[in-house]
């Protein structure tokens, strides 16, 4: 059976999709196996993503979404996919989600005029869904400090803390291959 994962890309920059993210999908395709379906759609205005608008064009992804679906965000991508999630829960549920290098919205953090901080973001996610939070201490893009934050503000998720890592993983993410098979293997 094909398990479906959903890869949310991150932003900032033009071509995000096609020259960084796409070699992070390739690297998660190749750990994975066959036996996933890695759905990566192009985000709107990539190179200047704002909420709304990825929030409208993530609630579309949603609805080609089944129970048991894995879902990854990398960058502003994970931001705006797990604040999507805590304002508006799925009629499905997730089997886990995994957060790469993702900017920390609130004190201590990133400022935002459009993403409202939530301290109790873990509060406002399903309790039954894992969530994994990964970043490299090499990350020049996002501090290693804004992982701690979500930790704090997701106190059920799981932290990787990936020695000589940055902001893309290295293209490598073998560990977050890893832990989607172990989670699928129970």
């Amino acid at each position: 059976m094909t398990r479906q994962l959903l890869f949310v890309q991150g932003g900032g920059g033009e071509n995000a999709h096609d020259e960084w993210d796409s070699k992070l999908v390739e690297s998660l395709q190749r750990e994975l196996g066959p036996d996933y379906e890695i759905r990566y759609p192009r985000m709107p205005d990539e190179d200047d993503p704002q909420f709304a608008p990825w929030k409208a064009a993530l609630r579309k992804e949603f609805d080609k979404l089944e129970d048991g679906v894995i879902l990854v965000g990398h960058s502003i991508g994970a931001t705006i996919l797990v604040h999507s999630l805590a304002d508006e829960s799925p009629e499905w549920a997730p089997a886990g989600i995994f957060l790469i290098s993702m900017p920390f919205i609130g004190e201590g953090g990133w400022p935002s005029d459009e993403v409202k901080p939530k301290p109790d973001l873990g509060g406002k996610l399903s309790a039954r869904c894992p969530v994994y939070l990964y970043h490299g201490d090499a990350d020049e893009t996002v501090p290693i400090k804004h992982v701690e934050l979500s930790a704090t503000a997701i106190p059920q998720a799981v932290l990787r803390k990936l020695a000589g890592r940055d902001h893309q993983l290295n293209n490598d993410m073998s560990e977050v291959a890893a832990d989607i098979l172990e989670l699928s293997a129970r």
